[in-house]
């Protein structure tokens, strides 16, 4: 996990929801954020994609809002299977056709978590697996709810 010392502001960023609707990530300033860049071909996205699932359906966390951007082509009956093979039940499908989100983070690789305060700054990345129920995980990210 990379914490910047210094949170990173965010311009504003377009996305779409399962359906094709466009999402602002300026509207969700005043909730902690996760977004999670995945893939279906990605064996450590299957790995930690119920564990994120999981926090997300937390009650100690009330502010919350994940997003879970696949990182392909849209396919929508191939992450959907996706999700219904590991059990998902509150995290919704993202994508980011016009790749944004690549463009603003520097993306590189799939898994890649970014976490976002209230204020609409990155504050921390995880690259790579993670497993979102760990203890220390879970109490450190309760600082920013």
């Amino acid at each position: 996990m990379v914490i910047n010392e210094i949170p990173k502001p965010i311009s504003s960023l377009i996305f779409e929801d399962f359906s094709g609707n466009e999402i602002n990530l300026n509207q969700y300033n005043g909730k902690l954020v996760i977004i999670n860049f995945w893939a279906t071909w990605c064996a450590p996205c299957k790995k930690e994609m119920p564990s994120l699932d999981k926090l997300y359906q937390a009650k100690n966390f009330k502010n919350l809002q994940v997003f879970a951007v696949n990182m392909e082509q849209p396919n929508p009956l191939k992450t959907k299977k996706f999700f219904t093979d590991l059990n998902i039940k509150k995290l919704e499908i993202f994508f980011d056709n016009n790749l944004n989100f690549v463009k603003e983070f520097k993306l590189r690789g799939v898994p890649t978590t970014v976490l976002i305060n209230k204020k609409g700054e990155e504050f921390a990345r995880i690259i790579g697996e993670v497993n979102f129920l760990d203890k220390k995980f879970l109490k450190w990210l309760s600082n920013y709810d």
